[in-house]
């Protein structure tokens, strides 16, 4: 697979040529950080994004007719989510009804290592509330202690998002808690999303980016002035793990050389 490598205060940069060398490209990644977690303690936590682009790698890595699947010790991985809307788990739109399909439904996962975000709720601040303390639970975090996910994988808005952190909305400058509704003027709904401090808290974070309309918004993320109001992916810059952008060809167009 031929690849462009670019290191940058941003993180690596990783240019493949079309969708699909960039999902097998992640789908390596996962299937590598996965099985050094499960290697070091026994487990490996990730936290999901919703969208196209991470809908196929999730296809991709469940698929019977190929290699991914069967290197993935999948009773070892506990799986979360980045983001959800506020709707039910078997609506259209809900990225959990979308992993389910596309991945968690084909794969041997103990139904207790998945854990959703129950977007049913129609209090989206209790649903967020309840999130937080599930993160709480299982990462045994005391007072003022983050969560810390071995992956997150996570995408870009043509408007500059990332997860359900849009621009203009309060969650960009929440730096206590875990978990947060927002509210998005734009779809004048809430979404429930992770937020900044958990994000830079991982271990390793991968964002995907695919297609042209994307192309000015990721040129503007990683080399104009840092405004995270305006780009609030511009926010993800881990403390201590690794940032990796898995960007194709047409999405990278922009780019400087």
């Amino acid at each position: 697979m031929k690849e462009n490598p670019i290191l940058s205060a941003k993180g690596e940069i990783r240019i493949l040529a079309n969708p699909d060398e960039l999902n097998r490209r992640a789908a390596e990644e996962f299937v590598c950080l996965s099985g050094e977690a499960v290697q070091a303690k026994g487990f490996f936590t990730v936290a999901l994004s919703g969208g196209g682009t991470p809908k196929s790698l999730y296809s991709l890595l469940a698929s019977e007719g190929d290699s991914f699947r069967s290197r993935v010790s999948w009773d070892k991985i506990h799986f979360f989510w980045g983001d959800e809307r506020h709707v039910s788990p078997d609506r259209p739109d809900s990225n959990y009804r979308m992993v389910q399909e596309a991945m968690l439904s084909k794969v041997p996962v103990p139904p207790e290592h998945i854990h959703r975000i129950k977007g049913e709720n129609p209090n989206a601040s209790e649903t967020a509330q309840e999130y937080e303390q599930e993160l709480r639970k299982f990462f045994w975090l005391g007072a003022g202690q983050l969560p810390q996910f071995d992956l997150v994988l996570l995408g870009l808005g043509p408007d500059g998002h990332t997860a359900s952190i849009f621009p203009g909305t309060d969650v960009i400058l929440e730096q206590r808690r875990h978990v947060v509704a927002s509210w998005v003027e734009k779809f004048n709904a809430h979404r429930v999303t992770l937020t900044p401090p958990v994000f830079n808290n991982a271990a390793c974070v991968i964002v995907l980016v695919t297609g042209g309309e994307k192309a000015e918004t990721l040129r503007a993320v990683l080399h104009e002035e840092y405004r995270p109001e305006r780009l609030p992916a511009q926010l993800i810059r881990p403390t201590r793990g690794r940032l990796l952008w898995l960007v194709d060809r047409e999405a990278a167009r922009l780019l400087p050389p």
